[in-house]
């Protein structure tokens, strides 16, 4: 369904020195600055397939999408979406996809979301049996009937977030690119938002791919994550694949140590400066011992605990995501 090439996109900025001379001497004399937001980045995707999009800020990922999209051209290689060129920006195109990012609107802001949805299917030229067949599913699914004739700009955010993807899938797109769609939502709108874009991608078949920078939203969602870094891709593969790379294979032991007995007795067997012999160890303010050991030694490490001294409390847990996806940052 997707198929990108070393696709390449470059920026150039005016760098402009600061005060009023400096804009004059620019009138005259300007220096540039190339900004490579996406690198000779390459990968396919499937039909159906729901794919995570990770990166830190600035590391190309809306650019990325945005090329696909049609919004923005590349600088050098190619991309199909469908079978079609985005740059190209065929109407047929723009039918079969739907962009919708976190941080703009498109719905008319002063009108109730429901004037919006007959608009774009004015825009669509929607039949309007399949037009209510469509908007009655996806308002089921996200349960926001009551919301309909309520104006945009009055609406919570997490409303407002369910609006735009009923907009985004009117016209039951095979390709949904979706940028943060669940920033600044709260815990009960994102888990919302994730239970509707599962359940529509099961039913539908939809190719999808999701920047997030929000693990849950991964974690639940996508079997398959691309990950970006500088505007180069650094890993393709399976989530499980990358939750079991060199960050992941490490695990997290943390305890208490036991105080029923009196402060003395534990302090004396874990001091502030007692170290495991595997890993690394810290302690913090409240007493508690943290421990990041490599998984072939959680069993030796867990013994080494419980023979030092009384344990109040002991838990035993793999490495966030967010770490592990820190770590392959950092180390590149």
């Amino acid at each position: 369904m997707i198929e990108v090439r070393q696709l390449t996109r470059v920026f150039r900025t005016y760098k402009k020195q600061p005060g009023f001379w400096g804009g004059v001497k620019g009138l005259f004399h300007r220096q540039f600055e190339d900004t490579a937001a996406a690198r000779d980045v390459s990968f396919d995707i499937k039909e159906g397939e729901f794919v995570g999009f990770l990166g830190p800020n600035g590391a190309g990922k809306t650019t990325t999408l945005k090329m696909l999209s049609g919004l923005i051209y590349p600088t050098s290689g190619t991309a199909r979406v469908g079978g079609f060129d985005p740059s190209k920006r065929e109407n047929a195109y723009r039918r079969i996809f739907a962009l919708v990012l976190g941080q703009k609107n498109q719905l008319w802001w002063d009108l109730p979301a429901i004037e919006s949805f007959h608009l774009i299917r004015a825009i669509y030229g929607l039949p309007a049996d399949s037009f209510k067949a469509t908007l009655d599913e996806l308002v089921a699914l996200l349960d926001v009937g009551h919301k309909l004739n309520v104006m945009v700009r009055e609406l919570s955010l997490g409303e407002r977030m369910k609006m735009e993807l009923i907009a985004a899938l009117l016209h039951r797109p095979r390709v949904l690119f979706l940028d943060e769609p669940t920033i600044g939502l709260d815990v009960v709108s994102q888990k919302a938002v994730r239970n509707f874009l599962r359940e529509y991608n099961q039913r539908h078949r939809v190719t999808i791919l999701l920047t997030s920078h929000y693990m849950a939203d991964i974690k639940e969602l996508c079997e398959r994550v691309i990950v970006i870094h500088k505007g180069t891709k650094i890993y393709d593969g399976a989530l499980a694949r990358l939750e079991t790379s060199s960050g992941a294979r490490k695990k997290i032991i943390s305890f208490v140590p036991a105080l029923a007995e009196g402060a003395e007795v534990a302090s004396a067997a874990f001091p502030d400066t007692w170290q495991s012999q595997h890993g690394t160890t810290s302690r913090a303010p409240d007493g508690k011992f943290t421990l990041t050991v490599p998984g072939d030694k959680v069993v030796a490490v867990s013994q080494e605990v419980l023979s030092t001294g009384p344990v109040a409390d002991i838990t035993i847990e793999d490495v966030p995501l967010e770490d592990v996806i820190a770590e392959l940052f950092q180390s590149r």
